[in-house]
């Protein structure tokens, strides 16, 4: 049976894509007591980079909420596989920290990565609600965002 939080998907139209393998010298997660860290998440659907550019220079401001809200759906998959497939574990998404690969003169970090905001309170409800860094910068591969998270979870 499904849990709250796997309904919760299914209401919204959401599938999580597979849990992507590092593509450094890193683990995907760690767990340290009640707090589960996600490393970085990409936009990148099953391995396949989406959304390369820099914001403010070729890419929109659609393209990039809708990157950093697939950096969101890698972030929840990555919970996942860390809580044996269960994400009524997680208790409240504690803090997101947001890298927008932008152009110098962009300056709209912040609405970029409400794209992944949003998404966890979509899912998670008042629980979602989280702490925040929006900051622009060079991203490795050109991908247009990269986000990491911190979970409290049971």
């Amino acid at each position: 049976m499904a849990g709250r939080i796997e309904a919760r998907l299914v209401e919204l139209g959401i599938v999580l894509p597979k849990a992507g393998a590092p593509l450094a010298n890193y683990v995907p997660f760690v767990r340290s007591a009640n707090l589960l860290f996600i490393a970085g998440q990409i936009c990148q659907w099953e391995g396949e980079r989406r959304f390369v550019g820099k914001l403010g220079g070729g890419l929109t401001l659609e393209q990039g909420v809708e990157a950093a809200r697939l950096c969101g759906l890698n972030i929840l998959a990555q919970a996942k596989a860390a809580l044996a497939g269960d994400l009524d574990r997680v208790r409240r998404c504690v803090k997101l920290g947001g890298f927008v690969n932008s152009a110098p003169d962009f300056a709209d970090q912040p609405k970029i990565i409400n794209g992944c905001s949003d998404l966890m309170v979509a899912v998670f409800g008042d629980a979602g609600r989280h702490a925040r860094t929006a900051v622009g910068c060079t991203l490795p591969f050109d991908v247009a965002v990269e986000i990491d998270a911190v979970f409290e979870v049971e």
